[in-house]
């Protein structure tokens, strides 16, 4: 009699499989999209390991399994992202969420301690996970972020309603900060911009530059294309004494930190490594 496709039975061969086939993170990969073809949270198939998967679920995931392989991301395949601590859909108009950019939103929400009723704005805001973690943590904060793309906005509004925080988002479609006028000025403006260079993009994994946004990660030969026309559009919208937060790629983090020292504007800018010990975020407050 041939052996029952259990849960446990699926994870394991699947495990091996995805491995094979690239994925960094097989077993997660595996347990995630076992979890949505059978509609359940992940960590109830732990108690579930000997139960027989049935027939429909176990097609459907054999094919969220196939396209896997062939390099989609889970997170597009799911349609959603955990992001400091709350659930983001995703799709392929907006980069999936990582957990590198919770350090910016957590320098933001300790910069706005001191400011009351604070405007702050995200820029390139993309799924909204940066802005939708502010509103919801800083209910004392009013929210504006901007995206050039118009796609990306309308995923960014869903998930400011799921959350219920779209009451004090404004989302403004534009070019960084260009669609905002000079008035009023933020306490906060904070961005995950493009900041990967042509010469990284080979560093990159054939996943990411095969399905998420190019526009959302690439910004120029250096890398620093966005940044650099970014940090004087803040300087002129910052309050006296506001704060700049910017992700960066660890291999552009010294030249943007010359770049807004060089700018005359900001007092001398601090970075914030991530998990990895790597200089991560570079913040800065206007004089």
């Amino acid at each position: 009699m041939p052996e029952s496709w259990t849960i446990l039975r699926l994870l394991t061969w699947t495990t091996d499989y995805l491995k094979s086939h690239g994925s960094d993170s097989p077993r997660l990969d595996a347990e995630v999209l076992l979890a949505h073809a059978r509609g359940c949270e992940r960590i109830m198939l732990y108690a579930a390991f000997d139960q027989v998967v049935d027939e429909p679920t176990r097609a459907n995931f054999r094919e969220l399994v196939k396209r896997r392989a062939e390099g989609v991301p889970v997170a597009y395949l799911v349609g959603k992202r955990e992001f400091y601590s709350l659930s983001y859909r995703v799709t392929p108009d907006v980069l999936i969420p990582r957990p590198e950019t919770e350090f910016v939103v957590v320098a933001a929400l300790d910069a706005l301690k001191e400011f009351q009723s604070p405007l702050v704005a995200d820029v390139g805001t993309g799924s909204g996970a940066i802005v939708v973690a502010i509103a919801k943590y800083a209910p004392q904060a009013k929210v504006v972020a901007t995206d050039i793309s118009t796609a990306a906005l309308a995923i960014a509004r869903e998930n400011a309603a799921a959350h219920q925080v779209a009451e004090r988002i404004e989302f403004i479609e534009g070019d960084l900060l260009t669609s905002l006028p000079a008035e009023p000025r933020f306490a906060v403006i904070a961005s995950n911009p493009p900041y990967i260079g042509e010469d990284e993009v080979g560093t990159l994994s054939p996943s990411v530059i095969q399905h998420e946004p190019r526009q959302a990660l690439i910004a120029g030969p250096t890398g620093t294309e966005t940044i650099d026309r970014l940090i004087p559009q803040a300087a002129e919208r910052l309050l006296p004494g506001g704060w700049l937060i910017l992700e960066v790629s660890p291999i552009i983090a010294g030249r943007v930190v010359e770049l807004v020292t060089a700018s005359g504007q900001f007092r001398p800018p601090a970075v914030v490594k991530d998990l990895a010990g790597l200089p991560r975020v570079v913040k800065a407050r206007l004089t």
